[in-house]
């Protein structure tokens, strides 16, 4: 009779090993299309169709199985499956750590879970990793006002507002009275 060796066993309830990551997809070039595109939307059903196509580039993930990651993360925290969110995200990142939608995502999971202390780094990771990812910018200003960061939190969201003026965080920024320091 065969008996598995216990690390083969220890294999088989991890479940499969991913491979090294590959490449993430070059989107720069439509994201600077579609930030310009932005910019000069006429209305805000406009801006939010385009504001749809950028969710479906940094949606795209490097592979097969990253992708797999991210849409059973992106479903289980659609579910309120918080904790399952997030382990899939942790996955994710695992396997690629440059993918910055798995970071932002898992960030996205720990806002609801209003956990802003584990969101902040996880938005930040995913800003170095994509400069111009409006939704982590935003958020990462969203996520600095709920720790209490007011003026770091209105900085960020207008930062993001400067790749797209039509962000429904807008509505978060206060009129500041003139020599007044929030």
């Amino acid at each position: 009779m065969f008996v598995w060796p216990p690390i083969a066993i220890l294999l088989c309830a991890v479940g499969p090993v991913l491979a090294e990551c590959p490449p993430n997809p070059d989107i720069a070039a439509d994201i600077d299309r579609l930030l310009d595109g932005v910019q000069g939307a006429e209305s805000a059903n406009a801006a939010r169709q385009i504001s749809n196509e950028m969710w479906t580039l940094w949606a795209k993930a490097p592979d097969d199985d990253a992708q797999r990651l991210l849409d059973d993360g992106m479903a289980r925290r659609a579910a309120f499956d918080l904790d399952g969110a997030i382990a899939a995200f942790d996955r994710l990142v695992a396997y690629c750590p440059d993918y910055a939608e798995g970071y932002n995502q898992r960030a996205f999971a720990q806002f609801i879970r209003e956990d802003y202390a584990a969101a902040l780094p996880d938005l930040e990771r995913a800003i170095a990793l994509r400069p111009r990812h409006v939704a982590a910018i935003a958020g990462k200003g969203l996520t600095l006002i709920q720790m209490g960061r007011i003026r770091e939190g209105q900085d960020a969201i207008r930062a993001a507002l400067e790749f797209n003026p039509w962000l429904s965080e807008r509505q978060y920024l206060l009129i500041e009275p003139e020599g007044t320091d929030l």
